[in-house]
């Protein structure tokens, strides 16, 4: 306390020295950093646990600071007044921003920060018990010529409940935790040789890393003004830096790796040997040109060839079905075919770098997100649903519907039209799953700039219609395909069964997402739509309009897509109370204390819309041998369920280079994780623990 007090008095110094003679004095008013207490939850369950934030927003010029807050400056203290049956928690502080004034190295925020804190609940509380909050917080706020000590008494009244948390509270303090350091999992060392300081943090080798700072939590462990020059020897990162008066034990503190991401580690003593390959933290925010392009040619190759086989996926064959019957149809007229297989493609390559878009502008606004956020919303299921119902109908001749039929006479205009639908439905319910290649180069592109990561995601499109574009324009691939005839009917029936099937997936995915109230309304909603449908065909077997019937049809599938109840979802612990391998949930604060334990590690990160993820789990991960081997090792298993949206595994995903599942990450006690193939087998699993 008496060092930061120091601190706070030689910033003031430092400031006084710096006024010029016509500055007014300080003078008392509103606060120049605004600060709120936010709860996430207003009714926390007795036994939980709910974050607090200090939402802190300073005047333009101002800034706050880190809780070590280097040469000059004061971190925030809180004098807490709790009812009974609350505790809190340590204040977790967010990455923060270095700021040089008059050689002084600072720690600081220079636009709106959050501090969180825990609220621990007794589970003894009784639901409707009222919890008066109070903190008495003192902060510092600085400019670079002034600074005024503030404070400010802060309140919030919770009241003990089910613990709900309202959507826009969750995205909110979704992304206040996406600045906090994220915890290393393995320990640091650190030696020293004279005046240098040398710390080794274990950081993979293709770990990018932009603009490195460590920030040092141990007071005085380092010169905090002094360069800091960083290098990769293999699997470690080592700081180079000066050593300060302290001879710390250990050493507490933040790895900064990019803007608002860092790494929270301490540094025990042990061997640091010089060397590696220095980074130049000048340019490490920009890699050079050559790397850039050699990165994004990786990543739109892979691009291509998992769009590529994404047309030999089992979630994909149904739609394709589609385009093949479109294809027949086309026989040898090759305008006609080449016209074709362009809008197929431009419905692909659209609907791919649609979605991309709007993944990248999401994750910009702070959303946790990946590839495949789409089917995340229960909403999106269920007008899939009641599409794929709509066609499954339509093939087996239920009603005739010009812009998904492939019968009928329909002119060059209305084909090209009907191919660009399809290649867009193609694209969408086709990229939820994740083939070969493409897991890498969709988590490449969220680390590219944004105009070389929509190219990544037009790639991909481009490999989805690839063989479709290829009949198009090639002759010799269009004469192999059977011509048109009576089979086509008889083929075109045929091709409703496996989109019957699909349907029959969503209803799943949907119980899966909503629970049992979410299945029946999504199935009265289908046999609703079947209903008008089926008078839609009798009205048009009667060679009357249909437009009358299509009305209500178009308005029973968005009523239900806008009334479905999405609140409640099923318990995870009841779908895994019969698993033959038991998983616990995933979490990453889960996952640091087994790794803390030296317990072997499966983690494995799945969704129920997931085809790939769901064919591994029933040939290779819930299989008797795979279970035996793992209770042999004592191996402790993590699932995370990525079926609705989970900030926390998003988080861990773009961690390991990933945007989307599955996801297979092994961790041997005492080395690095190993990310497994995205095609399991038994003997893959089994050979681990050995």
């Amino acid at each position: 306390m008496v060092s930061a007090l120091l601190r706070a008095f030689l910033a003031l110094l430092v400031a006084s020295l710096a006024l010029p003679a016509s500055a007014q004095p300080l003078q008392r008013g509103p606060n120049n950093i605004a600060a709120a207490l936010v709860a996430e939850s207003a009714a926390p369950a007795p036994g939980s646990t709910v974050d607090l934030a200090f939402a802190m927003t300073p005047k333009a010029g101002w800034h706050g600071y880190w809780e070590n807050p280097g040469d000059a400056g004061l971190g925030m203290t809180l004098e807490w007044s709790l009812p009974r049956g609350v505790t809190v928690g340590p204040l977790r502080y967010p990455v923060p921003q270095t700021l040089i004034i008059a050689g002084l190295m600072n720690h600081v925020y220079e636009g709106p920060y959050a501090p969180l804190v825990a609220l621990r609940l007794d589970p003894a509380l009784a639901p409707g018990t009222v919890l008066p909050i109070r903190v008495k917080a003192d902060w510092l706020a600085c400019t670079d010529e002034i600074c005024v000590p503030e404070s400010a008494t802060l309140t919030t009244r919770l009241t003990v409940g089910q613990g709900g948390i309202d959507k826009a509270a969750r995205a909110r303090f979704d992304a206040w935790r996406q600045r906090l350091p994220a915890p290393l999992g393995s320990e640091a060392t650190f030696a020293r040789d004279g005046k240098i300081l040398r710390i080794a943090i274990p950081f993979p080798a293709a770990g990018a890393i932009d603009t490195p700072h460590f920030f040092a939590r141990t007071d005085k462990a380092l010169r905090y003004g002094a360069p800091q020059a960083f290098f990769r020897d293999g699997d470690r990162l080592i700081v180079e830096t000066e050593v300060a008066g302290t001879d710390a034990a250990e050493i507490g503190g933040l790895l900064r790796i990019g803007e608002n991401l860092g790494l929270d580690l301490v540094a025990r003593p042990g061997a640091v040997a010089p060397g590696g390959t220095r980074i130049d933290t000048a340019s490490a925010a920009a890699p050079v040109q050559g790397d850039m392009l050699v990165l994004l040619a990786t990543a739109l190759g892979g691009a291509l060839l998992g769009g590529l086989l994404l047309n030999v996926m089992p979630c994909v064959f149904p739609i394709l079905s589609l385009k093949a019957i479109s294809l027949a149809k086309a026989g040898g007229d090759e305008r006609a075919a080449r016209h074709d297989a362009l809008a197929y493609t431009a419905g692909i390559v659209l609907v791919c770098l649609g979605l991309g878009g709007l993944l990248l502008a999401l994750r910009a606004g702070g959303e946790q997100i990946g590839w495949a956020f789409q089917l995340q919303d229960p909403r999106i299921t269920l007008g899939l649903l009641l599409l794929v119902t709509a066609i499954a109908f339509n093939l087996a001749g239920l009603f005739e519907f010009a812009t998904v039929s492939a019968g009928g006479s329909l002119t060059q205009k209305q084909g090209a039209a009907g191919s660009f639908w399809t290649g867009a439905l193609a694209a969408f319910v086709a990229t939820p799953c994740t083939a070969p290649f493409m897991a890498a180069a969709m988590g490449t592109a969220l680390i590219l700039p944004w105009p070389a990561a929509l190219l990544v995601f037009a790639g991909l499109g481009l490999g989805l219609a690839l063989p479709f574009l290829a009949i198009g324009f090639i002759p010799a691939l269009r004469r192999m395909m059977p011509r048109p005839g009576a089979w086509m009917g008889t083929f075109r029936r045929i091709m409703a069964v496996p989109m019957f099937l699909t349907a029959l997936a969503l209803v799943w995915l949907l119980g899966q997402q909503t629970g049992n109230n979410g299945v029946l309304f999504g199935l009265a909603a289908a046999m609703a739509l079947a209903l008008l449908l089926w008078w839609l065909g009798a009205r048009q077997s009667a060679g009357k309009s249909g437009w009358i019937t299509l009305a209500p049809s178009l308005a029973v599938a968005v009523a239900a897509i806008v009334a479905l109840p999405i609140n409640a979802a099923p318990s995870a612990s009841a779908r895994t109370a019969d698993a033959t391998l038991p998983a616990q949930p995933f979490s990453e604060a889960k996952l640091a204390e087994l790794r803390a334990a030296n317990k072997p590690v499966f983690a494995y990160f799945t969704a129920d819309w997931c085809i790939t993820c769901k064919a591994n789990e029933a040939a290779a991960i819930q299989r008797e041998a795979t279970a035996a081997a793992f209770r042999k090792a004592g191996v402790v298993v993590l699932e995370g369920d990525w079926t609705r949206r989970d900030a926390e595994i998003s988080r861990y995903l773009e961690a390991q280079g990933r945007s989307g599942v599955p996801l297979y990450v092994w961790y041997a006690p005492g080395q690095e994780p190993v990310i497994l193939p995205q095609v399991l087998t038994v003997d893959t699993l089994t050979a681990l623990p050995g």
